[in-house]
């Protein structure tokens, strides 16, 4: 985690897979479980590709086409900040307060702790990665040594990443397996 984060004491857990294999559906099963639970959830996803979040000719939309490095829209019930330029994970979690939990969808990469997924129907083994997988979610059976849950257990999932959490907080360290 960066500095900021960790001063804020927001726990980061990266759900990770290749494209197509089930992160995004894990995660809209996961959140409402976690939200059940009384968790304020945030979540960042990583898109290797380009996205659009502005319609073109509304007003934002417009600023930005006119050169505006960021751009901001809200109304009462929400609000998007739109950088306009490549903006760093750390710069992107300091902006997240207010919350229990940081879910990232991807971000293979960062250094917080992976939750792999990996599904028989999509034909994609679990990424490799540099560390470990703090747990596994699967339909398959896999040789890993780390926690194991199946697709649809979002309840055993919140289960181990709530005690994860507080794990962490007691021994200021999160556990990780292979």
């Amino acid at each position: 985690m960066n500095g900021e984060n960790m001063k804020q004491n927001i726990p980061v857990y990266s759900f990770v897979a290749w494209s197509g294999v089930g992160k995004t559906t894990l995660l809209e099963k996961l959140i409402p479980e976690l939200k059940s639970r009384g968790m304020k959830v945030a979540v960042i996803k990583h898109d290797d590709h380009e996205f659009e979040i502005d319609k073109k000719g509304k007003d934002s939309w417009r600023m930005t086409q006119a050169g505006a490095d960021v751009t901001v829209i809200a109304s009462d019930t929400q609000a998007a900040i739109m950088e306009n330029r490549r903006v760093s994970m750390d710069v992107l979690l300091s902006h997240v307060a207010n919350v229990d939990l940081i879910l990232t969808e991807g971000y293979k990469l960062g250094p917080w702790p992976k939750i792999g997924i990996c599904r028989s129907g999509s034909g994609k083994v679990l990424p490799e990665i540099k560390g470990n997988y703090l747990a596994v979610v699967s339909d398959l059976p896999l040789d890993v040594d780390c926690p194991g849950f199946a697709l649809d257990d979002k309840k055993n999932i919140a289960d181990f990443i709530i005690a994860d959490m507080k794990k962490s907080v007691i021994n200021n360290e999160v556990g990780k397996c292979n």
